[in-house]
């Protein structure tokens, strides 16, 4: 592995410790990783998703779910920074690319808090206010 491998790796690592972060916060959840990629769930569903050459495409993101359309929107604001991911974009998700040289990370946050209100119970809900 090469000193720019190596480098692009712990890049990975990085983002997805600082995801990981985001999602934890959030009253009940937790990580389940599988390979390259990760899943936060909170009651047994998943909110958001850390995907890492998924299918080969070659990206870092992380993957959550919208409203209806807002997928749409955000793709055609900004391609370079989000994306339709496989299977489940369609179904009401959005990919936002991590592996850019710079991360707004309250955008992250915002994203993966708005998955995470569609997801989780009511009762989690609740308990997300004092966050």
């Amino acid at each position: 592995m090469t000193d720019a491998d190596k480098m692009q790796e712990q890049l990975k690592s990085d983002r997805l410790e600082k995801l990981s972060a985001i999602c934890l916060a959030l009253p009940s959840s937790v990580r389940e990783d599988k390979g390259s990629h990760a899943s936060f769930r909170v009651a047994k569903k998943v909110f958001a998703y850390f995907l890492d050459d998924h299918h080969s495409d070659g990206i870092t993101s992380v993957c959550c779910k919208v409203l209806p359309g807002d997928n749409q929107r955000l793709i055609t604001a900004s391609p370079r920074k989000f994306f339709m991911p496989d299977y489940i974009g369609p179904r009401g998700w959005v990919g936002l690319r991590l592996d850019r040289p710079t991360v707004d990370w309250a955008e992250v946050k915002e994203l993966v808090r708005g998955s995470y209100t569609q997801t989780a119970p009511k009762r989690l809900l609740k308990l997300l206010e004092d966050i």
